[in-house]
């Protein structure tokens, strides 16, 4: 039989890589099937055979492939069965350790609560409409006022495992910049898609020429979410509970201290600063040459051996942190993925380059850097070494709300109170912040785009100005005018070469500004749930006293969730004073490199200005 598919979207395929060209409607015969990473054989009518992604196509029926053959029963539809085993994730708690098992009568629903499933970040539509601003929860307040009212989501939903999942306003790529290659394509998440593919797509609104079958993969640049499915919505806790109410938690060997310093509670830093370099990508291949893929050597300071990483590896490890960390410290996500252009010069320099800053924030933090998944990722011997720390770091039951029972307080219980306040009050700096950083982009866009386009351009129309009329004096046949046609031309090739100084100057200064906002905008977009957890956790110890009375908890019960809610006071601070110090670090250096380098754009200017004036006759 032979097996016809229709092409969904056009697919522009990469040079020698083995790939097929296809346009939106056209009919493809499937050749085989088996090549795995996500992509199929095919091909088209004029008998090109190539490699197609499969999910830029969809499926017909079998032809009869010899005279006779009876044709197979039309199918409901063309749409092939979906893999549900993604949502095994959100299986109920039942299916927890032993240790972590809580009552689920204590914090059943009330009778009427549908048990249909919500999603954990659209509570609202008018929630919907706000696209991708992670801060659009708070400000969905009918009166159109700011609401910070963490109260109306007690039960934690919006922080359970879909946010130990992904965090759905994380790093998402410049959402402003200039340059083709630096775009990224952000948009559904496509979890169908194989692993070993180094890159995935989504819409992105911008890019449009040239990249029609990117654009319009993941739908119309619908928003990357995961949605919690709960499938026991009366049992299955996922919130905060878990923790404040689990009989036993583990007791291992991982411990995080977190003591009082001048500014309050802080992370226990190692004495070593953990650090690396990720460089000299070099391009490998599999499936005997048919799929290629970008490997980066990455070298820690600690042990100056180079391991090599592809880019799905960065993404396992970004997920593994998510899964342990996510709901006490913001991960940012990492350079988005993409499909074509992947091994051009520029979008793999922009690529490292962004690989770099990710990995320095996460070598700069002192749980994340010490963690054993983090440090495998760096210092594995060899590929058995590799392979037995991901499996290791694959069942490591302490995850989600769980990282709190390593946490350990040098200090007296935090008063809630003033807890809560002092997270309000950096809730509403985070919030400035983000709407400020994005400010920042805008601005620094829009003057990219005049120093690379118009600006340019009028000084050159200058300087071929005063070269003009220099060759109009030259033809006057007058004598003794030498000296001022030449120091005119001079002046006019002095502003062409300013001309193309101001084109490259952004690339040199700006560039950094960018980048480092565009990190921090990512950074700022994990604030809101990993804040979300804590807020429902002070919530859910407001109720303790009618838990009590209604007789699902004990007043041990109850002692036990305020303590453990401090400890997460605890966490959180810690994470708000790092934040802190690492954003004054961090401006200060870009703002300084910035001013450098605009000194010297200017000095150089000048200088070259003070050359051109000088070959004029003082008269």
């Amino acid at each position: 039989m032979a097996l016809k598919a229709h092409a969904l979207y056009d697919f522009l395929a990469e040079a020698g890589n083995n790939e097929l060209s296809v346009k939106e409607g056209e009919t493809l015969t499937i050749t085989n099937r088996s090549i795995g990473g996500g992509w199929i054989e095919a091909q088209n009518s004029r008998g090109e055979v190539g490699l197609v992604p499969e999910d830029y196509i969809e499926f017909g029926k079998q032809l009869p492939s010899f005279p006779g053959a009876a044709a197979p029963p039309p199918s409901v539809g063309n749409v092939a069965s979906p893999d549900l085993s993604i949502f095994d994730s959100y299986a109920p708690a039942a299916s927890a350790p032993a240790q972590y098992q809580v009552d689920a009568g204590a914090l059943s629903p009330q009778p009427g609560t549908p048990d249909t499933p919500v999603s954990p970040y659209l509570s609202s539509p008018d929630e919907a409409s706000n696209g991708n601003d992670p801060w659009s929860v708070w400000n969905s307040d009918p009166s159109g006022g700011s609401n910070n009212n963490w109260a109306s989501n007690p039960e934690g939903t919006q922080t359970g495992s879909a946010a130990s999942q992904g965090h759905p306003q994380a790093y998402q790529g410049p959402d402003i910049y200039p340059y083709p290659y630096l775009i990224d394509y952000t948009g559904a998440d496509c979890d169908e898609w194989d692993d070993e593919w180094d890159d995935s797509t989504g819409g992105y609104p911008e890019s449009e020429s040239g990249e029609g079958g990117a654009m319009q993969r993941g739908g119309a640049h619908a928003p990357s979410m995961k949605i919690s499915l709960n499938k026991f919505p009366g049992f299955s806790k996922s919130g905060p509970e878990l923790y404040l109410l689990c009989k036993q938690p583990a007791k291992g060997k991982e411990k995080l201290t977190i003591y009082m310093g001048e500014v309050g509670p802080v992370w226990s830093y190692p004495e070593t600063q953990l650090d690396c370099v990720v460089a000299d990508p070099k391009k490998g291949s599999k499936l005997y040459g048919l799929k290629s893929y970008i490997e980066y050597q990455i070298t820690p300071n600690t042990t100056n051996r180079p391991v090599n990483h592809r880019y799905k590896h960065f993404d396992w490890l970004y997920e593994r942190l998510l899964d342990k960390f996510g709901s006490a410290i913001p991960i940012p996500s990492l350079p988005d993925k993409q499909v074509t252009g992947r091994f051009e010069e520029e979008f793999i320099k922009m690529r490292m380059e962004r690989l770099q800053g990710w990995m320095t924030r996460m070598c700069r933090h002192p749980i994340v850097s010490c963690s054993d998944v983090f440090q495998i990722f760096l210092s594995y011997k060899d590929e058995k070494d590799w392979k037995t720390g991901k499996r290791k770091a694959e069942k490591d039951e302490t995850v989600g709300v769980m990282i709190f029972t390593t946490i350990e307080p040098e200090a007296a219980d935090l008063d809630p109170v003033e807890v809560e306040q002092k997270c309000e009050q950096f809730s509403r700096f985070t919030k400035a912040m983000d709407d400020g950083v994005k400010e920042i982009l805008t601005v620094g866009n829009e003057h990219w785009k005049r120093c690379t386009g118009p600006l340019p351009k009028e000084y050159q129309r200058i300087g071929k100005a005063f070269q003009n009329l220099s060759s109009v004096f030259n033809s006057s046949g007058y004598q003794g005018e030498s000296t001022l046609t030449d120091a005119m031309t001079a002046a006019g090739k002095t502003y062409e070469e300013i001309a193309q100084m101001v084109a490259e100057q952004p690339k040199k200064d700006l560039h950094f500004v960018m980048e480092t906002n565009n990190e921090y905008k990512g950074l700022l977009g994990c604030f809101p749930d990993t804040i979300g957890v804590h807020k429902a956790a002070i919530e859910k110890v407001k109720e303790g006293d009618k838990l009590v009375v209604a007789g699902k908890i004990s007043p041990h019960d109850k002692v036990t969730m305020a303590k453990r809610v401090s400890t997460m006071s605890y966490s959180l601070q810690a994470e708000m004073n790092h934040f802190h110090s690492n954003r004054i670090y961090d401006y200060n250096r870009v703002m300084q490199l910035y001013l450098e380098e605009q000194v010297k754009f200017y000095e150089t200017i000048a200088a070259k200005l003070r050359q051109a004036h000088s070959q004029f006759t003082t008269m």
